[in-house]
């Protein structure tokens, strides 16, 4: 089965995801996918680099993530011709290694890390979605604490996304991780051991 696991900056997803993975899902991080198809010498750098300039390449040739972000971070026309370069490209890559995953085995339980699944995955033909799911207070105070983050680059983080309910619209399972750990693990531990059961309800 292929498992969709998203939520909002801050919420727990790593943490759901590590869990999952104990249990034995192979997890496909969305991120890592991304640095994968923007790596020097990629034709998606390429065109990053032709859409954008040459100040969003480091002095080692990598992608300056950094100066980008703050290219698109508050202009959506920007934002969208990026979207333009990179989301076919993680699409395609993503897809591949759900293959790869599934011809290993085709029972194994695949798990896609994406945190823009309401931007742009949502139609993709998932057994399951999981939602991490925390009050964006909350979450704003991790990225202060945890990530040492200013205040008001938190909270402009959690604003630039979407906003929580339409990501719990997408949710068959919403993971409440707004209390502690081990609460957040029980619910992981319960959506694994009924994984079979919660499928057949969302194909029902």
């Amino acid at each position: 089965p292929l498992v969709a696991l998203t939520g909002g900056i801050a919420s727990g997803k790593s943490t759901i995801a590590a869990r999952l993975a104990a249990h034995g899902a192979e997890i496909v991080d969305a991120d890592r996918i991304v640095r994968d198809v923007q790596a020097p010498g990629s034709p998606v750098l390429d065109r990053i680099v032709a859409a954008f300039g040459d100040g969003v390449v480091a002095p080692d040739g990598t992608l300056d993530r950094a100066a980008l972000g703050a290219l698109v971070f508050a202009d959506d026309d920007a934002r969208a011709r990026l979207n333009a370069i990179v989301h076919p490209a993680v699409r395609e890559e993503s897809a591949r290694r759900f293959r790869t995953a599934f011809a290993a085995d085709p029972d194994r339980v695949v798990v896609y890390d994406v945190p823009l699944l309401a931007e742009a995955r949502s139609d993709d033909p998932w057994d399951l979605v999981l939602v991490a799911d925390a009050p964006a207070d909350l979450r704003i105070r991790r990225m202060v604490e945890l990530r040492g983050m200013d205040e008001a680059d938190a909270a402009a983080r959690v604003a630039a996304q979407v906003d929580d309910a339409a990501r719990r619209a997408l949710a068959d399972v919403v993971i409440d991780t707004g209390g502690d750990l081990a609460h957040t693990l029980r619910q992981v531990d319960a959506v694994w051991d009924g994984l079979p059961s919660l499928i057949a309800a969302r194909r029902r």
